[in-house]
């Protein structure tokens, strides 16, 4: 069977750092947690957990922290969570079924994130990340900011799933990082310029998000999914600044890259559906569910996309077009989704009176 050792680098989290312990401590033969400046009592928590805890002078740069961690590393593989992660009961079942039988030939295990998730911890956004690797390849991180490890080697995708449990809001930690690389006349590569893009969309300064989402696409160096998800991400900034043409244009432009994605297919419906030309809504929502979302997409999947949304929209398009039966159908598929969600139990009592007073009418 082969050892592992959980490679976490931390600064005050305290409020989160034992419950990430605690999910994973017995499933890996080593912990080692690198302290880049806490103030608070993470250094402590870490401490009751391992005696490898060493502490990381902060450089603005998560790669080289990371790979800090990882020179401590003894085992046959490196783990590395952040320390608002955990696994949840199942998954820490499963990946004590992967360790008794994963070859030493695997160099690296991919496993889903779910970055967001309900609060039954369905997950709302996910996508897969390089989790565990084989410590004699000498994998690296790479860039300070968004840090990521090549894939290389034999790699599996495994279901095991690394649930997000942020509690604390995002702060301009990130954006200070791209802006002091600009600053220092050191160029964004194409990735970063895509998440340099998004930190400038998370704190509102869409004009400048959408020129760096354009000078990432315009390198055509970035993956499929990150050119998609940059036609998306422009698409939607025009649309909340009611530019609905240019909106549906790159909404549409996201296709060049690959087969229609239930998000981009949702973003068109919903202008439709706002417009009341139903009849297009419910042609580009009933697509989507001819749609699968690929099981290797490696950036983020908005899940709701894919299945609750088509179907409770289509249940309030079909209705507008007078389509009874179809609601109901629509919005019963949505409830095998999401059985509580105030739309479904709305819509199904609202549908039943209008059913029942239809009837009744026409008696």
């Amino acid at each position: 069977m082969i050892t592992i050792s959980l490679c976490l680098i931390v600064k005050n989290e305290e409020k989160t750092l034992a419950g990430c312990l605690n999910s994973i401590k017995d499933l890996v033969e080593e912990i080692i947690i690198v302290d880049t400046g806490s103030t608070d009592r993470t250094k402590e928590i870490a401490l009751s957990y391992t005696d490898k805890v060493y502490h990381f002078d902060w450089i603005n740069d998560f790669s080289a922290a990371r790979n800090f961690a990882f020179s401590k590393a003894t085992m046959d593989y490196q783990l590395w969570l952040d320390a608002d992660d955990v696994l949840l009961e199942k998954d820490q079942i499963a990946f004590r079924e992967l360790k008794q039988t994963l070859s030493l030939e695997i160099d690296m295990v991919l496993m889903k994130y779910h970055y967001v998730v309900d609060a039954n911890n369905n997950p709302v956004y996910c996508f897969y990340r390089e989790r565990l690797v084989k410590r004699a390849n000498n994998y690296k991180w790479n860039d300070p900011v968004h840090e990521y490890i090549e894939y290389g080697g034999n790699y599996i995708i495994s279901d095991i799933a690394v649930t997000h449990k942020k509690i604390d809001s995002s702060s301009d930690r990130n954006l200070k990082i791209y802006e002091e690389q600009l600053s220092n006349n050191i160029p964004l590569s194409p990735r970063s310029l895509y998440y340099y893009a998004k930190e400038l969309r998370d704190h509102q300064m869409y004009e400048k998000a959408v020129k760096y989402f354009k000078l990432f696409l315009e390198t055509e160096e970035g993956s499929i999914d990150e050119c998609i998800n940059a036609c998306l991400e422009i698409g939607k900034i025009y649309k909340l600044h009611n530019n609905i043409s240019n909106a549906l244009h790159y909404f549409f432009n996201s296709f060049h890259y690959d087969l229609p994605k239930g998000e981009a297919c949702c973003e068109i419906a919903k202008i439709y559906k706002d417009k009341k030309d139903y009849l297009k809504a419910i042609y580009w929502y009933e697509l989507i569910l001819s749609l699968k979302p690929s099981d290797e997409n490696i950036s983020i999947t908005k899940t709701d996309s894919w299945n609750f949304t088509p179907k409770i929209e289509l249940c309030v398009c079909y209705y507008n077009i007078g389509n009874l039966e179809k609601a109901i159908y629509y919005n019963e598929l949505a409830g095998e989704i999401k059985g509580s969600h105030e739309s479904v139990l709305y819509n199904r009592k609202f549908l039943k009176k209008f059913k029942h007073e239809k009837e009744t009418f026409h008696v």
